[in-house]
């Protein structure tokens, strides 16, 4: 199977290059199941100072990236692998990056991800050759390398045969909208505080019963907004019923009008 690409533009390239020869992405990488390239937008740019940004037409404060040099960074892409890919501008105007967002993207074969700078970049390059934006989160970074290192961290880890365990992506906080159970390991005793008996019992059955009422316990404390859009099995509802946190999961639902 062909490695999943991801080319990055940026107009600081050594801004990523550490990072992203890590751990599991370098991992990922020497394994041949990701490619990384990483293009610097100024070598696009037409005048000899290679500049990718200017002064915004109506006036206002800071500066906005060109389209002529990211047209061209883009095209340039298109030019070197033909196919399909997607696209990406990572803005704070975009839709905002989640598991499953992380998810859908990691079906794609090859993901262009445009690192914006300064005030933004000019419409007319969104317009004619972004098909999606991403923000991480509602604050304001000074640029979009940080945001695409997040993304392809969190896509990676979703390719078949990334992590060494094939359930960890599967079982992870988020990925049915609860977040994941309390960990421990050793030493059983830690300044007085012990191991929970459930999970030293042996009992497969027990343990992920207490790991998944752990599970829901916490996102109900900490993230009440996951639980309306959770599902829950029969099975998982009549346990939820044993202990009385259906209750508080109709509580958070109605008051968004989910039955």
């Amino acid at each position: 199977m062909e490695p999943m690409l991801f080319s990055v533009l940026t107009i600081f390239p050594e801004f990523l290059s550490s990072p992203l020869c890590e751990g599991i992405i370098r991992k990922a990488q020497d394994e041949e199941k990701i490619r990384i390239e990483i293009s610097n937008i100024r070598e696009f740019a037409r005048d000899r100072q290679a500049t990718t940004d200017d002064r915004p037409y109506g006036g206002g404060e800071g500066m906005v990236m060109k389209p002529e040099p990211l047209a061209a960074a883009v095209q340039r892409v298109h030019r070197d692998h033909p196919g399909n890919k997607r696209v990406i501008l990572l803005s704070p105007q975009g839709t905002m990056f989640n598991q499953s967002v992380a998810e859908r993207l990691s079906r794609e074969h090859h993901l262009v991800l445009v690192c914006g700078r300064y005030e933004g970049v000019d419409e007319r390059f969104r317009s004619n050759y972004v098909e999606e934006e991403i923000s991480i989160g509602d604050f304001i970074l000074t640029g979009g390398e940080l945001a695409a290192m997040v993304v392809i961290d969190s896509v990676t880890r979703l390719i078949p045969g990334v992590l060494g365990c094939s359930d960890s992506a599967t079982k992870d906080s988020l990925s049915r909208n609860l977040l994941k159970h309390p960990q421990f390991t050793r030493p059983r005793t830690f300044e007085n505080l012990e191991v929970p008996a459930d999970l030293l019992s042996g009992d497969h059955k027990r343990i992920d019963q207490f790991r998944f009422l752990a599970s829901v316990r916490r996102t109900l404390h900490r993230r009440p907004d996951l639980i309306r859009s959770s599902t829950f099995s029969d099975a998982e509802m009549k346990l939820l019923r044993k202990y009385g946190l259906d209750r508080e999961i109709l509580a958070i639902r109605n008051k968004d009008g989910r039955p």
